[in-house]
């Protein structure tokens, strides 16, 4: 079983949010479902302060991940995007 794990946080520049973002997030809301339908995406966690996401991807590389993740609506509102390998334990 494939235990590594590519870690992106998202962060938003939220002093920068068009005001069609209910739509971007709708849009944004379908391409993550289909990420998860297509088991490349494990987890995706809303930040708490809502200016961003955590997204955790499984049987991809982390330039796979980058290439996914430029394709998200909410990545040309980014401030910046961290990316972490991960090897999961348990």
């Amino acid at each position: 079983m494939d235990q590594n794990r590519i870690q992106a946080i998202l962060t938003l520049d939220m002093e920068n949010i068009p005001d069609n973002f209910q739509e971007i997030l709708k849009l944004e809301q379908e391409v993550v479902a289909q990420w998860k339908e297509e088991g490349i995406l494990e987890n995706l966690f809303l930040r708490q302060a809502r200016n961003g996401a955590i997204l955790i991807f499984k049987g991809v590389d982390e330039e796979k991940v980058k290439e996914l993740m430029i394709t998200l609506p909410f990545y040309k509102l980014k401030k910046n995007v961290e990316y972490l390998s991960l090897i999961k334990q348990f």
